[in-house]
């Protein structure tokens, strides 16, 4: 698993890449929210561009940003997501909660917009 931090005006961006599974999980999450406190951020944008493979637990480390986010008045974009990711998110509800954009830059320009 590899995993890429970045910030642009207060939003954290992950780039996650690799095989995302349970043996992961717990150590992205902690890393993703130490950056959101350290950072001060106003969004969180996760790019899964470079992912080969997620299992179940990929949906609550992405329900569980998105708690910490809104609860702390942020907003959060998901990106670069492949065929078989889109359709584990459309089944799973996921894309009636959060916005997907097809780049960084576009779920960058979103948060900007919201």
């Amino acid at each position: 698993m590899a995993m890429q931090l970045q910030v642009h005006d207060h939003v954290v961006v992950v780039k996650l890449g690799g095989e995302l599974d349970h043996h992961e999980v717990e150590t992205i999450r902690d890393q993703i929210e130490a950056e959101l406190e350290r950072t001060g951020y106003r969004g969180l944008v996760m790019s899964f561009r470079d992912l080969d493979f997620v299992d179940s637990s990929a949906l609550g480390l992405i329900l569980g940003r998105y708690r910490t986010v809104t609860e702390r008045h942020g907003r959060m974009v998901l990106c670069e997501v492949n065929e078989s990711l889109a359709r584990l998110f459309e089944l799973s509800g996921l894309k009636r909660i959060l916005p997907v954009a097809a780049t960084v830059d576009e779920a960058l320009q979103c948060l900007r917009e919201g």
